[in-house]
């Protein structure tokens, strides 16, 4: 066999036993390769061509996989164990030729400081011969004491019209006090003194009406209505900065007018205040007498005095609990009550509670509590209310059992805040204002024609809702309104003489320029309830109460600040010019302009 039979033998069998895999198919082009390289080197002979079929099928098959079980063991870099560091610092200088330059702070521009000066004067005239004046003055004795005094003047001289007797008024008071602030302790020592002169002028309409003209004349003519009353007060107050004794008020004031009445009221009220448990507790101790005498009553039929007397012993301890967003305030007040005339003593006792949780921080806060108290009447406190009394009152404390209120408060945003409010209150012994009718017996006295006021007593139950908007639209203008709505409940009266069941406030005050201010006020004052039965010489039964008419009351002010010292000011009241009555047939002064200035100086 030659050589060329004896190749193509070999790759024959070559094809014949290779499987036709991938990898065999280019072992088979690789051998192709080789034995055409080496055909070249033979030498060249005749090959004839043959074919060669080879058929195999192909059939992968694929090899199973085996899990490793094995778990990796984990270094934690906080098992490995530390390896101590040895190292050693060389510290040498380095030169620097760096110089930093010196900032320079931006200059602010401070405003001036407002000169706060220690005294003022105060004065003005306007229409009906109205005449105001106040001076304040201080001086400091030295870097502890010091002593000030403030003199108060209003008066006028009337001219109501429709009023048939006189209706000038004048109120004068001057206050004296001396004082040290100290390290731990600061108190003042108070004296004063006021003359108020006012007029029964309020005549029930028609009055002498029955009588001839000239004997209706006659009669006016003879009524002198001027009434007269003086205060004398003295009065002191201590604070303590590190003491049980946290402060002590005392007050001594004795009032009497020129038809011979006379009262004397003397009040303390030391509060003691510790800590307990990260708790305060402060507890008030108060004594409170009030004993006076009239030298007649209304009816002129008793020619004994009129004689009144209460003491008043008294104990609040109260205590505050915080957590969180609640605040707590828990308390009660017990009192001993001597009637030191009649001999009537009581045992009395009131809850002192109040408690607020703000549910939105401070843009909303809800609050509730009940509270009540003994409250200690007076001949004084009745005058300043109403000076239109008849010197021949009863007076008693009133028992007020308690006040229960909710509401909520807070803002509504930044310069806006509110407050919304409701209660119900039960007294005891509750004064009413109530006109007196025209008495025979007394037709002397000048107070007696039916142009006075008396007090009558009542238990009373009221339910209120109030309600308040604050708003400060900017550092120039600040405004606000607010309202009271009431419901009275009486056991004995048959209204709730002269309280209203509307109350209306609101103001507005705004700055124009650094130079100008200007103001005003509105207030509105619901219907009230006042009776008579005999309102003339002759006896005349009124069918049932009187109503007074509700009413407005616009107020307005403008000022202009000549200098840190001077202040020009312009005051206009009852712009509406309604002569209103504000107590039953007392009508009040129509449109008034009050013109003035102000001057604060310094020694």
């Amino acid at each position: 066999m030659t050589f060329k039979n004896k190749a193509i033998s070999f790759i024959n069998n070559i094809l014949t036993f290779s499987a036709p895999s991938p990898s065999g198919r280019v072992g088979v082009g690789i051998l192709f390769l080789l034995l055409s390289q080496f055909s070249f080197a033979q030498k060249k002979e005749q090959i004839g061509t043959e074919t060669v079929n080879v058929v195999k099928p192909y059939t992968p098959t694929i090899s199973d996989a085996f899990k490793v079980k094995e778990t990796p063991a984990l270094e934690e870099e906080g098992n490995a164990k530390k390896e101590t560091i040895k190292y050693t610092i060389f510290s040498f200088p380095v030169a620097s030729t760096f110089t930093p330059s010196k900032g320079k702070a931006e200059g602010v521009e401070k405003e001036k400081q407002e000169h706060l000066f220690k005294n003022y004067a105060t004065f003005g005239v306007g229409n009906y011969g109205t005449f105001i004046g106040e001076l304040f003055v201080n001086h400091d004795l030295n870097s502890t004491d010091y002593v000030s005094g403030m003199f108060r003047h209003h008066s006028s001289q009337g001219g109501i019209k429709s009023v048939a007797l006189d209706d000038r008024f004048y109120d004068t008071a001057i206050d004296l006090t001396y004082g040290s602030n100290q390290k731990n302790v600061s108190w003042n020592l108070d004296l004063g003194y006021q003359n108020q002169i006012y007029n029964w002028y309020g005549l029930p309409a028609g009055f002498g009406t029955t009588l001839t003209p000239q004997d209706r004349r006659v009669l006016i003519n003879g009524i002198n209505p001027q009434q007269t009353y003086n205060t004398i007060s003295l009065g002191g107050k201590i604070d303590f900065n590190e003491s049980i004794l946290n402060k002590m008020s005392v007050k001594f004031n004795h009032f009497s007018d020129v038809y011979g009445s006379s009262e004397n009221r003397f009040y303390v009220k030391p509060t003691v205040q510790f800590d307990v448990m990260e708790s305060a507790v402060k507890t008030d101790l108060i004594v409170d007498y009030v004993g006076g005498s009239f030298k007649k009553d209304y009816s002129n039929t008793n020619t004994q005095p009129v004689k009144y007397g209460f003491t008043n012993f008294g104990i609040a301890p109260s205590f505050v609990m915080q957590k969180e967003d609640w605040t707590l305030n828990i308390g009660a007040a017990v009192f001993y009550s001597l009637d030191n005339q009649n001999s009537n003593n009581k045992f009395l006792v009131y809850p002192k509670f109040n408690a607020s949780y703000k549910v939105v921080g401070d843009l909303m806060i809800f609050y509730a509590g009940a509270e009540g108290n003994l409250e200690q009447n007076s001949y004084m406190d009745f005058v300043n209310e109403n000076p239109f009394l008849s010197p021949t009152l009863n007076i008693a404390p009133t028992d007020k059992q308690y006040d229960i209120f909710a509401g909520l408060k807070g803002k509504l945003t930044n310069n806006v805040s509110y407050n919304i409010k409701g209660s119900y209150v039960n007294e005891r012994n509750k004064a009413l204002f109530k006109s007196n009718d025209y008495n025979e017996n007394a037709a002397n006295q000048d107070y007696a024609f039916g142009n006075s006021f008396q007090v009558v007593y009542d238990d009373m139950r009221t339910l209120s809702f109030y309600g308040e908007l604050k708003a400060d639209f900017s550092e120039s203008v600040s405004f606000g309104i607010n309202g009271t709505f009431n419901s009275y409940t009486n056991d004995f009266q048959s209204e709730a003489w002269n309280l209203p069941t509307v109350k209306l406030n609101s103001n507005i005050n705004f700055n124009i320029t650094p130079k100008w201010f200007a103001g005003a006020n509105v207030f509105y004052v619901g219907e009230r309830k006042d009776q008579k039965l005999n309102t003339d010489v002759v006896y005349v039964v009124q069918p049932g109460p009187f109503t007074l008419p509700s009413y407005f009351d616009v107020n307005a002010n403008v000022g202009f600040k000549y200098s840190d010292r001077l202040t020009a000011f312009l005051k206009a009241n009852n712009i509406t010019n309604k002569a209103y009555e504000k107590w039953l047939n007392y009508p009040v002064q129509g449109f008034q302009v009050i013109l003035g200035a102000n001057y604060k100086f310094d020694f």
